[in-house]
């Protein structure tokens, strides 16, 4: 099976953002079945994910989902605490 390969990159307005985004993401990076591994790190105003996966076209997809969705929970936490 081809090894499926993605970087993705989310930018922000401060490192703080980033960094409570990061931290909300992170998990992933213990949590990846066999097969599969996710990689969080922030850099400065950005969030960089890794994902690499031997399992498949749709469990890929389905992780690059989860990832942008658990991102796109966490910005909006991030907005309600900050008001």
């Amino acid at each position: 099976m081809k090894k499926l390969e993605a970087t993705i990159t989310l930018e922000y307005d401060d490192e703080n953002t980033a960094k409570a985004i990061a931290d909300a993401v992170s998990p992933d990076n213990y949590r990846a079945p066999s097969g599969l591994s996710v990689k969080t790190v922030r850099k400065g105003n950005a969030v960089i994910s890794e994902i690499k996966a031997e399992t498949g076209l749709a469990t890929f997809i389905a992780t690059i989902d989860d990832l942008l969705s658990s991102a796109s929970t966490a910005e909006k936490a991030v907005k309600v605490v900050r008001g």
